[in-house]
């Protein structure tokens, strides 16, 4: 967290400090460049003038930047203010928000409130978060997100047609911690596996189900345990947890979004596990997506609208590719 900087613990106190787009532009100046402005983001030299009028920065190469360059409002010409309130309401509210609301709120067309959620989503992801550890449950569920098209989804057993989510939840002391989500090909070791080793800490203790592709934990170097279960309803039981989580997805799919794209499902998992990681500090949450977005940049219309394929924008998914193609 950037020294010094303080956020609003409440609506009323988020009004007053984020009034107009002085106050917006200072609060992420000081995020962005705690220390003042050292290098310039694009070539690395070091700036030696403001210019006062436009707001901007030239380094000694010409270049001239500004607090948004390079983050997730960059190339936006909209007023910091509605960006500060999209980012306020997308991660303090409990149940989140859909663009469908969000246009309504900050007075945008749907297609701009669309894009920056889909934008804030990027800074819901911390490229530097640590792994879960300690004891944690593992499982595959298929989501019914909605909206989904036969060649959107992937398929796996008897048929069904619906995107595949791969979920690990931290428990300690019978409480759910953090949580890790992917949208997965397939439920296969080749894609369970990859998703373990890059969120679990090695050693840890993985409970699952007993399905197939989760044999080769214990030669992976973690403790597993298998637990035996003859429906859903008893894993439900033996693996609690996890059962929560992936109901608790489903219904935020289909009641705050009313069912999401399969190309688009990892986004949309990215921002519950987010939300679900900060559920007890929604405030502290607000700061963090601002932190994370003065340090990434979103996609741009053309990118979102061509993900998954060549040369398109690809949801954070550190398995390293785009399940999404």
């Amino acid at each position: 967290m950037a020294k010094n900087v303080g956020f609003p613990r409440t609506i009323l106190e988020f009004q007053q400090s984020f009034y107009s787009e002085k106050a917006c532009w200072e609060y992420l100046v000081q995020i962005r460049w705690p220390e003042g402005v050292i290098a310039c983001p694009i070539c690395g030299q070091e700036t030696q003038h403001f210019i006062k009028t436009r707001q901007r920065w030239r380094c000694p190469d010409g270049h001239q930047f500004s607090v948004t360059t390079g983050t997730v409002m960059h190339r936006s010409h909209l007023p910091l203010t509605k960006w500060f309130w999209a980012a306020y309401l997308a991660s303090t509210q409990t149940p989140g928000i859909s663009g469908t609301v969000l246009s309504r709120q900050i007075g945008v067309s749907y297609e701009t409130a669309y894009m920056m959620l889909q934008k804030l989503r990027v800074a819901m992801v911390e490229p530097q978060r640590g792994q879960l550890s300690g004891t944690i449950e593992v499982d595959e569920a298929f989501v019914s997100a909605g909206r989904m098209r036969d060649e959107d989804v992937r398929r796996r057993g008897r048929g069904t047609a619906k995107p595949l989510v791969a979920a690990a939840v931290e428990v300690s002391k019978r409480k759910i911690g953090q949580v890790r989500l992917r949208h997965i090909k397939s439920g296969s070791a080749a894609h369970l596996m990859p998703f373990i080793e890059e969120y679990v800490e090695e050693g840890s203790v993985v409970i699952t189900d007993a399905w197939a592709g989760y044999r080769s934990l214990a030669k992976r170097g973690f403790d597993h345990v298998v637990v035996e279960a003859e429906d859903e309803e008893q894993a439900a039981e033996k693996i609690p947890h996890v059962h929560t989580i992936f109901s608790n997805l489903k219904a935020w799919l289909i009641e705050t979004h009313h069912g999401v794209s399969s190309k688009h499902l990892q986004a949309y998992l990215n921002e519950f596990a987010f939300r679900y990681n900060t559920r007890k500090d929604p405030q502290g949450a607000f700061l963090a997506v601002l932190q994370v977005g003065m340090r990434v940049e979103g996609p741009r219309y053309e990118q979102l609208y061509g993900v998954g394929e060549k040369g398109g924008w690809v949801h954070q998914n550190p398995e390293g590719e785009s399940d999404d193609d």
